[in-house]
């Protein structure tokens, strides 16, 4: 197939290409507008592939999008660009607006035009697939799993941008017929990830000898999930998801943030001690926590796992590992953009 890919210069963006050029014979267009959180140098590993191209463009520039559309003819997009950082959200929620609403209604605008235009096994096999959060179903209790029934119960701005886009996706399917595909995952971790979500986050500032802040009490729960077993659920989700279904994504890997970031601080006491002989987990702050902070999310991944044989192969243990010896091989990558971009102060504190 020819895939367009909006976003493939972002985290998990970039972990999906490597996967349709590595394992796949699909071809590739990535569309990114190149915003903060984007880094070209993520897709060096394929940059030569015959069959990975790449524009620079906006997803809200209706024009642009066109463009890439009648120039490309993909046979499906896989729809990852967003504004994704919920303590962002909270200081200037224009942006998510725009891009996450916006940019998906341009989109779904682009690509039902293209579809109408496709004959025969081409239009069969289109697919628009959209990538979600598991923030749109709100915050869970002490008990239960968000799955593809879940009610959407969004509670910051990031998560309402984020089900607008997926209501607007699903009525796209059923009021227009076009295939459509959504996943919803829970918490990404791994490589490749810029350095303002809790784990990158907490690496970059243990290396600077900077506190770690903890929200609130540290025990708000995540899912936590490989981002290269997400890639591997996404390309499953578009060769064999049923249109018009939507498939959650979770690992079964629940862990508070507090864990979370004393299991990074132990892994840097191990492959980065401190040169004082202390552990980096002196430097946990407890801080105020967010705003509408969900206590915890849990995802139920039956569904992918019985209809697409999907499992992650990472555990937490082993893909936490991983990720923090790819932080340490690989400062170049992100410690120029703690310069010129954003140092790891707090974001989203109303008070």
């Amino acid at each position: 197939m020819r895939i367009l890919v909006t976003g493939g210069a972002g985290f998990i963006g970039s972990a999906l290409v490597h996967r349709l050029i590595g394992d796949t014979t699909h071809e590739v267009l990535v569309l990114d507008k190149l915003t903060y959180a984007a880094n070209l140098a993520s897709l060096d590993p394929v940059a030569d592939n015959p069959r990975f191209h790449f524009t620079r463009g906006d997803i809200c520039d209706a024009a642009a999008v066109g463009q890439v559309f009648a120039g490309f003819s993909p046979d499906a997009v896989i729809h990852l660009a967003a504004e994704s950082h919920v303590d962002r959200s909270i200081d200037a929620p224009e942006a998510f607006v725009r891009t996450n609403i916006v940019g998906t209604f341009e989109l779904l605008r682009a690509a039902r035009r293209h579809w109408r235009g496709l004959k025969g096994e081409r239009a069969d096999r289109f697919r628009f697939h959209h990538v979600s959060t598991d923030e749109v179903f709100g915050s869970l209790g002490a008990d239960g799993l968000f799955s593809e029934t879940s009610p959407y119960d969004p509670r910051s701005p990031y998560a309402a941008s984020k089900a607008a886009a997926d209501h607007l996706v699903s009525a796209w399917g059923r009021t227009y017929g076009l295939p459509v595909l959504i996943a919803n995952a829970s918490n990404n971790y791994g490589p490749r990830h810029f350095p303002e979500k809790l784990i990158p986050l907490t690496i970059a500032n243990a290396l600077a000898g900077r506190p770690l802040a903890v929200y609130g009490d540290g025990a708000q729960v995540r899912d936590w999930l490989h981002v290269e077993d997400h890639a591997r659920a996404l390309v499953l989700v578009l060769e064999g998801g049923a249109p018009g279904e939507t498939y959650t994504i979770g690992a079964r890997s629940e862990r508070t943030n507090l864990a979370v970031v004393g299991a990074v601080c132990d892994l840097l006491d191990r492959l980065a001690a401190r040169g004082d002989g202390r552990s980096h987990a002196d430097r946990i702050a407890f801080v105020a926590d967010r705003p509408g902070h969900d206590r915890r999310y849990g995802i139920d991944p039956a569904k992918i796992e019985r209809e697409l044989g999907w499992r992650p192969r990472e555990t937490f243990e082993s893909g936490l590992e991983k990720t923090v010896r790819w932080y340490l091989a690989n400062r170049g990558w992100w410690q120029d953009s703690r310069v010129r971009v954003y140092g790891g102060e707090r974001l989203g504190n109303l008070g």
